[in-house]
Protein backbone atom coordinates (compact mmCIF):
# COMPACT_ATOMS: atom_id res chain seq x y z
CA UNK A 1 0.00 0.00 0.00
CA UNK A 2 1.30 3.45 -0.90
CA UNK A 3 0.75 6.39 1.42
CA UNK A 4 1.64 8.92 -1.29
CA UNK A 5 -0.42 10.77 -3.86
CA UNK A 6 2.20 12.10 -6.24
CA UNK A 7 1.86 15.37 -8.09
CA UNK A 8 4.66 16.05 -10.54
CA UNK A 9 3.90 19.77 -10.52
CA UNK A 10 5.38 19.99 -7.04
CA UNK A 11 8.36 17.78 -7.75
CA UNK A 12 9.41 19.95 -10.66
CA UNK A 13 10.04 22.97 -8.45
CA UNK A 14 13.10 21.05 -7.28
CA UNK A 15 15.50 21.43 -10.17
CA UNK A 16 18.58 19.67 -8.81
CA UNK A 17 19.48 16.13 -7.83
CA UNK A 18 21.10 17.49 -4.66
CA UNK A 19 19.91 19.26 -1.53
CA UNK A 20 22.29 21.95 -0.32
CA UNK A 21 20.31 24.30 1.87
CA UNK A 22 17.31 26.45 2.68
CA UNK A 23 18.74 29.49 0.93
CA UNK A 24 18.17 27.81 -2.44
CA UNK A 25 14.50 27.03 -1.78
CA UNK A 26 11.33 28.99 -2.42
CA UNK A 27 8.59 29.23 0.18
CA UNK A 28 6.55 26.79 -1.95
CA UNK A 29 9.36 24.24 -1.86
CA UNK A 30 9.76 24.58 1.91
CA UNK A 31 6.02 24.09 2.43
CA UNK A 32 6.04 21.03 0.19
CA UNK A 33 8.88 19.43 2.15
CA UNK A 34 6.98 20.06 5.40
CA UNK A 35 3.80 18.61 3.93
CA UNK A 36 5.70 15.51 2.81
CA UNK A 37 7.27 15.23 6.27
CA UNK A 38 3.78 15.16 7.78
CA UNK A 39 2.97 12.14 5.62
CA UNK A 40 6.21 10.51 6.72
CA UNK A 41 5.31 11.10 10.34
CA UNK A 42 2.02 9.34 9.72
CA UNK A 43 3.97 6.33 8.45
CA UNK A 44 6.23 6.41 11.51
CA UNK A 45 3.18 6.22 13.76
CA UNK A 46 2.08 2.93 12.18
CA UNK A 47 3.06 -0.50 13.46
CA UNK A 48 4.88 -1.17 10.19
CA UNK A 49 7.16 1.83 9.66
CA UNK A 50 8.61 0.55 6.38
CA UNK A 51 7.93 2.22 3.04
CA UNK A 52 9.36 0.72 -0.18
CA UNK A 53 10.22 3.96 -1.97
CA UNK A 54 14.02 3.61 -1.73
CA UNK A 55 14.12 -0.16 -2.07
CA UNK A 56 17.24 -1.17 -3.96
CA UNK A 57 18.92 2.19 -3.34
CA UNK A 58 22.11 2.72 -1.34
CA UNK A 59 22.64 5.61 1.07
CA UNK A 60 26.11 6.49 2.31
CA UNK A 61 26.59 8.41 5.56
CA UNK A 62 29.79 10.47 5.32
CA UNK A 63 30.31 12.59 8.43
CA UNK A 64 33.56 14.49 8.88
CA UNK A 65 32.09 16.01 12.05
CA UNK A 66 30.48 14.07 14.91
CA UNK A 67 26.73 14.33 15.39
CA UNK A 68 25.05 11.31 16.94
CA UNK A 69 21.57 12.84 16.62
CA UNK A 70 21.78 13.81 12.97
CA UNK A 71 23.46 10.58 11.93
CA UNK A 72 20.91 8.45 13.77
CA UNK A 73 17.96 10.27 12.24
CA UNK A 74 19.36 10.07 8.69
CA UNK A 75 20.12 6.37 9.11
CA UNK A 76 16.64 5.62 10.43
CA UNK A 77 15.06 7.75 7.71
CA UNK A 78 16.83 5.81 4.96
CA UNK A 79 16.08 2.46 6.60
CA UNK A 80 12.39 3.27 6.99
CA UNK A 81 12.32 3.97 3.24
CA UNK A 82 13.90 0.51 2.66
CA UNK A 83 17.29 1.76 1.48
CA UNK A 84 20.59 0.02 2.14
CA UNK A 85 22.62 2.22 4.50
CA UNK A 86 26.39 2.25 4.96
CA UNK A 87 28.05 4.48 7.54
CA UNK A 88 31.43 5.33 6.02
CA UNK A 89 32.37 7.32 9.10
CA UNK A 90 32.56 4.08 11.04
CA UNK A 91 33.62 1.81 8.18
CA UNK A 92 36.94 3.48 7.39
CA UNK A 93 39.67 4.91 9.58
CA UNK A 94 41.14 7.25 6.96
CA UNK A 95 37.96 9.17 6.07
CA UNK A 96 39.39 12.23 7.81
CA UNK A 97 42.70 12.07 5.95
CA UNK A 98 41.46 11.44 2.41
CA UNK A 99 40.47 14.42 0.27
CA UNK A 100 36.73 14.96 -0.01
CA UNK A 101 36.71 14.69 -3.82
CA UNK A 102 38.68 11.42 -3.71
CA UNK A 103 36.45 9.92 -1.05
CA UNK A 104 33.39 11.02 -3.00
CA UNK A 105 34.62 9.40 -6.21
CA UNK A 106 35.40 6.21 -4.30
CA UNK A 107 31.86 6.10 -2.94
CA UNK A 108 30.38 7.07 -6.31
CA UNK A 109 32.18 4.29 -8.15
CA UNK A 110 30.69 1.72 -5.80
CA UNK A 111 27.23 2.63 -7.08
CA UNK A 112 25.97 4.81 -4.23
CA UNK A 113 22.69 6.61 -4.92
CA UNK A 114 22.77 9.13 -2.06
CA UNK A 115 25.61 10.63 -0.04
CA UNK A 116 24.69 12.40 3.20
CA UNK A 117 27.59 14.70 4.01
CA UNK A 118 28.48 16.61 7.15
CA UNK A 119 31.70 18.60 6.84
CA UNK A 120 33.51 21.47 8.62
CA UNK A 121 34.06 23.38 5.36
CA UNK A 122 31.36 25.71 4.06
CA UNK A 123 30.36 24.69 0.54
CA UNK A 124 31.59 21.11 0.95
CA UNK A 125 28.32 19.58 -0.26
CA UNK A 126 28.38 21.62 -3.48
CA UNK A 127 32.02 20.67 -4.07
CA UNK A 128 31.25 16.99 -3.60
CA UNK A 129 28.18 17.15 -5.85
CA UNK A 130 30.33 18.47 -8.71
CA UNK A 131 32.46 15.34 -8.54
CA UNK A 132 29.88 12.57 -8.14
CA UNK A 133 26.77 11.23 -9.86
CA UNK A 134 25.06 10.38 -6.57
CA UNK A 135 22.65 12.82 -4.95
CA UNK A 136 24.36 14.80 -2.20
CA UNK A 137 22.43 15.90 0.88
CA UNK A 138 23.97 18.59 3.05
CA UNK A 139 23.81 17.58 6.70
CA UNK A 140 25.78 20.66 7.77
CA UNK A 141 28.70 22.49 6.16
CA UNK A 142 30.98 24.69 8.23
CA UNK A 143 29.22 27.81 9.50
CA UNK A 144 27.07 27.90 6.36
CA UNK A 145 23.85 25.88 6.72
CA UNK A 146 22.16 22.96 8.45
CA UNK A 147 18.97 22.57 6.42
CA UNK A 148 17.78 19.31 7.97
CA UNK A 149 17.77 20.78 11.48
CA UNK A 150 16.05 23.90 10.22
CA UNK A 151 13.27 21.92 8.54
CA UNK A 152 12.55 19.91 11.67
CA UNK A 153 12.41 23.18 13.63
CA UNK A 154 9.91 24.51 11.08
CA UNK A 155 7.81 21.37 11.26
CA UNK A 156 7.69 21.63 15.05
CA UNK A 157 6.71 25.30 14.93
CA UNK A 158 3.99 24.57 12.38
CA UNK A 159 2.55 21.80 14.55
CA UNK A 160 2.42 24.09 17.57
CA UNK A 161 1.38 27.37 15.94
CA UNK A 162 -0.47 26.27 12.81
CA UNK A 163 1.63 28.38 10.44
CA UNK A 164 4.29 31.06 10.19
CA UNK A 165 2.84 34.28 8.81
CA UNK A 166 2.88 37.03 11.42
CA UNK A 167 4.68 35.00 14.07
CA UNK A 168 7.31 36.83 16.04
CA UNK A 169 10.38 34.60 16.28
CA UNK A 170 13.34 35.53 18.48
CA UNK A 171 16.68 33.78 17.87
CA UNK A 172 19.00 34.15 20.86
CA UNK A 173 22.60 33.27 21.64
CA UNK A 174 25.82 32.29 19.89
CA UNK A 175 24.72 32.92 16.32
CA UNK A 176 28.08 33.45 14.65
CA UNK A 177 28.93 29.76 15.12
CA UNK A 178 25.40 28.50 14.39
CA UNK A 179 24.73 27.27 10.87
CA UNK A 180 21.14 26.33 11.70
CA UNK A 181 20.56 29.95 12.73
CA UNK A 182 21.23 31.07 9.17
CA UNK A 183 19.00 28.34 7.72
CA UNK A 184 16.19 29.27 10.10
CA UNK A 185 16.43 32.98 9.30
CA UNK A 186 16.19 32.31 5.56
CA UNK A 187 13.30 29.87 6.02
CA UNK A 188 11.24 31.87 8.51
CA UNK A 189 11.51 35.15 6.62
CA UNK A 190 10.48 33.41 3.39
CA UNK A 191 7.46 31.95 5.18
CA UNK A 192 6.28 35.31 6.51
CA UNK A 193 7.50 35.31 10.10
CA UNK A 194 8.93 38.42 11.77
CA UNK A 195 12.41 37.44 12.92
CA UNK A 196 14.69 39.19 15.38
CA UNK A 197 18.02 38.14 16.83
CA UNK A 198 19.88 38.88 20.03
CA UNK A 199 23.25 38.03 21.48
CA UNK A 200 26.55 39.57 22.51
CA UNK A 201 27.94 41.71 19.64
CA UNK A 202 30.91 39.35 19.38
CA UNK A 203 28.55 36.40 18.74
CA UNK A 204 26.43 37.97 16.00
CA UNK A 205 27.48 37.63 12.32
CA UNK A 206 28.64 40.89 10.73
CA UNK A 207 25.89 42.74 8.84
CA UNK A 208 23.26 40.29 10.06
CA UNK A 209 20.67 43.00 9.41
CA UNK A 210 21.06 42.19 5.71
CA UNK A 211 19.33 38.87 6.43
CA UNK A 212 16.11 40.83 6.94
CA UNK A 213 16.02 40.60 10.73
CA UNK A 214 15.86 43.09 13.58
CA UNK A 215 18.86 43.10 15.91
CA UNK A 216 18.71 43.64 19.68
CA UNK A 217 21.58 43.50 22.13
CA UNK A 218 19.07 43.33 24.97
CA UNK A 219 17.46 39.88 24.91
CA UNK A 220 14.45 41.18 26.82
CA UNK A 221 13.51 43.42 23.89
CA UNK A 222 14.00 40.56 21.46
CA UNK A 223 11.67 38.16 23.25
CA UNK A 224 8.98 40.75 24.11
CA UNK A 225 5.68 39.35 22.75
CA UNK A 226 7.54 36.55 20.97
CA UNK A 227 5.59 33.50 19.82
CA UNK A 228 8.70 31.38 19.31
CA UNK A 229 12.14 31.49 20.92
CA UNK A 230 15.01 29.65 19.24
CA UNK A 231 18.32 29.42 21.01
CA UNK A 232 21.66 28.03 19.90
CA UNK A 233 24.32 25.89 21.51
CA UNK A 234 27.26 27.70 23.09
CA UNK A 235 30.17 26.36 21.05
CA UNK A 236 33.55 25.40 22.47
CA UNK A 237 35.14 27.90 20.07
CA UNK A 238 33.29 30.70 21.80
CA UNK A 239 34.81 29.92 25.17
CA UNK A 240 38.28 29.23 23.80
CA UNK A 241 38.42 32.51 21.87
CA UNK A 242 37.13 34.55 24.80
CA UNK A 243 34.30 35.95 22.70
CA UNK A 244 32.26 36.56 25.85
CA UNK A 245 33.64 38.10 29.06
CA UNK A 246 32.49 35.11 31.09
CA UNK A 247 29.99 32.28 31.01
CA UNK A 248 28.35 33.78 34.08
CA UNK A 249 27.75 37.06 32.27
CA UNK A 250 26.44 35.28 29.19
CA UNK A 251 23.94 33.32 31.28
CA UNK A 252 22.83 36.46 33.08
CA UNK A 253 21.92 38.32 29.88
CA UNK A 254 21.12 35.67 27.26
CA UNK A 255 20.12 32.40 28.91
CA UNK A 256 16.47 31.50 28.36
CA UNK A 257 15.14 31.33 31.91
CA UNK A 258 11.84 32.08 33.62
CA UNK A 259 12.70 35.76 34.03
CA UNK A 260 13.42 36.22 30.31
CA UNK A 261 10.48 34.07 29.26
CA UNK A 262 8.20 36.39 31.24
CA UNK A 263 8.57 38.99 28.43
CA UNK A 264 7.32 36.58 25.74
CA UNK A 265 3.72 35.63 25.08
CA UNK A 266 2.23 33.24 27.66
CA UNK A 267 2.00 30.46 25.06
CA UNK A 268 5.48 31.04 23.61
CA UNK A 269 7.47 27.92 22.75
CA UNK A 270 11.21 27.36 23.20
CA UNK A 271 13.36 25.30 20.80
CA UNK A 272 17.00 24.21 20.86
CA UNK A 273 18.93 22.25 18.18
CA UNK A 274 20.67 20.01 20.73
CA UNK A 275 22.67 18.71 22.34
CA UNK A 276 21.63 21.11 25.05
CA UNK A 277 23.92 22.26 27.83
CA UNK A 278 21.49 22.39 30.72
CA UNK A 279 21.74 25.63 32.65
CA UNK A 280 23.83 27.45 30.05
CA UNK A 281 21.62 28.14 27.03
CA UNK A 282 18.35 27.33 28.83
CA UNK A 283 17.67 27.05 32.56
CA UNK A 284 16.71 23.68 33.98
CA UNK A 285 13.25 24.92 34.96
CA UNK A 286 12.46 26.05 31.42
CA UNK A 287 13.84 22.84 29.89
CA UNK A 288 11.49 20.82 32.07
CA UNK A 289 8.49 23.05 31.36
CA UNK A 290 5.75 22.47 28.78
CA UNK A 291 6.92 25.50 26.82
CA UNK A 292 10.21 23.81 25.91
CA UNK A 293 9.45 21.42 23.05
CA UNK A 294 12.83 19.83 22.40
CA UNK A 295 11.30 16.34 22.49
CA UNK A 296 8.89 17.36 19.70
CA UNK A 297 11.88 18.45 17.61
CA UNK A 298 13.53 15.07 18.12
CA UNK A 299 10.29 13.30 17.20
CA UNK A 300 10.17 15.19 13.88
CA UNK A 301 13.80 14.66 12.94
CA UNK A 302 13.35 11.32 11.18
CA UNK A 303 10.19 12.35 9.32
CA UNK A 304 11.89 15.43 7.86
CA UNK A 305 14.90 13.48 6.66
CA UNK A 306 12.62 10.83 5.15
CA UNK A 307 10.87 13.63 3.25
CA UNK A 308 14.15 14.95 1.83
CA UNK A 309 15.23 11.50 0.63
CA UNK A 310 11.80 10.69 -0.79
CA UNK A 311 11.42 13.94 -2.74
CA UNK A 312 14.91 13.69 -4.24
CA UNK A 313 14.22 10.10 -5.29
CA UNK A 314 11.04 11.16 -7.07
CA UNK A 315 12.65 13.93 -9.14
CA UNK A 316 15.65 11.93 -10.31
CA UNK A 317 17.95 11.98 -7.30
CA UNK A 318 19.45 8.58 -6.69
CA UNK A 319 18.46 7.36 -10.16
CA UNK A 320 21.20 5.69 -12.16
Amino acid sequence: MSYFITDRRYYMVFKEKDFFGIRDLTSEEIRYILSTAETMKYILNQKNKKSPHLQGKSVIILFYEPSARAKLSYELAAQHLSANVVDMTMATTNVYQEKLQDMGQLVDQTGADFIILRHPMAGAARLLAQNVSASVINAGDGFNENPGQSLLDLMTIKEQKGGFKGLKVAIIGDLIHSRVCKSNIWALTKLGADVCVSGPPTLLPPDIEKFGVDVYYDARKAVTDADVILTSRMKTETRNKNLVPSLTEYKHFFRIDENLLHYAKPDAIVLHPGPIQRGIEISANVIDSKQCIINDQIANSVAVRMAILYILSQIGGGLR
